[in-house]
Order: C-alpha cells, then sequence, then structure tokens
C-alpha cells in the first residue's frame, strides 16, 4: 500500500496524526479574541515575548489548578496557553522562513 504511482505522499504531514481537540480549544480563544480586539490578525503586531509572558500565566495557572478558567474570558486556561504557544509557533516559521530567504540572497 506504500506504491507512490497513483498517489505521491511519501514525507508529507500526516495531519490526521493531530488529535483535533487543540484546534477547537484554540479556535475558541481565537473567536474571543476576535470579538475582544476585532481583527483577527491583531495578534501579529504583539512581541513574541508578550505572547511568552501569557503562555506561563496561564500555563502556571492550569499547573495550580488543572479545570481553572480564565477570568476575563471564562475560557479554561489551558486552551489560552495553547493559544499562545500557536502564535509563537508561527512567529518561529516566520523567522526561519525571513531567514532562508535573507541566506539565499546573501548566497547570489
Amino acid at each position: 500500500m506504500n506504491d507512490q504511482t497513483a498517489k505521491a505522499d511519501a514525507g508529507k504531514l500526516q495531519l490526521t496524526l493531530v488529535p483535533t481537540q487543540i484546534i477547537r480549544d484554540i479556535a475558541e480563544i481565537r473567536m474571543y479574541g476576535n470579538q475582544k480586539y476585532g481583527d483577527p490578525d491583531n495578534w501579529k503586531t504583539v512581541s513574541p515575548q508578550r505572547y511568552r509572558d501569557a503562555f506561563f500565566r496561564h500555563w502556571l495557572a492550569y499547573v495550580d489548578d488543572p479545570k481553572s478558567v480564565d477570568e476575563e474570558s471564562g475560557k479554561p486556561h489551558l486552551w489560552h496557553a495553547a493559544c499562545n504557544i500557536a502564535f509563537l509557533c508561527e512567529f518561529e516559521r516566520e523567522d526561519k522562513e525571513h531567514d532562508e530567504r535573507t541566506i539565499d540572497r546573501t548566497r547570489k
């Protein structure tokens, strides 16, 4: 069943391996943030350090009480922590792509 002649997908990410609940949880936090701030892209204007700090606050609240919820949003601290990590992962991806583009330009 690993024949690549009909469908060449060797080496591609198997996204179905990712538990889907985290996607739903992050979407809940994103929807809350969009309602609060009115701009779905405003998160891109915030420094990564502020997301690191927010992650730590939510993570420690979760560690202290796994059932705890954020006072302002009413959503679980764990969901907020996951959303902050998602933002940081995106920033890391963008930084890596920027670094790779810069390296490619200097080699030419």
